[in-house]
């Protein structure tokens, strides 16, 4: 996330250097091409060799949500996968109808606070 809103925070540079951005936001190089490779693969980001080269965002920031990149990057916004909408897992935890309803209402507000939280909110 802080590589984005950096990358956000500084569009109109253009393609931004992975050095520069590993400096700013204190990310070893070799973690942020890691997390890029999947941001590129997933279109999020766009790349350019040479000189002039570096990343930028693929789409405007404000239609990138903070919740897709959560998944992306963590899986489940859920704090359980029991109760996940993406993710579902039964667990042990299925048995426990309150505990249940309690997790769906945490799955709930976190959900629709980070669908609504957009990365260009966070710039």
């Amino acid at each position: 996330m802080l590589a984005l809103i950096y990358i956000a925070r500084n569009e109109k540079k253009g393609f931004i250097k992975i050095e520069e951005i590993c400096s700013k936001c204190d990310i070893s190089k070799k973690y942020l091409e890691l997390l890029f490779s999947i941001l590129r693969q997933n279109h999020y980001i766009k790349t350019k060799r040479g000189a002039s080269g570096g990343y930028k965002l693929a789409k405007p920031a404000s239609r990138i949500s903070i919740a897709e990149i959560i998944r992306l990057m963590d899986g489940a916004l859920a704090p359980t996968e029991s109760v996940s909408e993406y993710f579902f897992s039964p667990t042990p935890l299925l048995k426990e109808k309150q505990f249940i309803k309690i997790f769906k209402e945490i799955r709930d507000y976190i959900a629709n606070r980070l669908e609504s939280l957009a990365l260009s909110d966070l710039v």
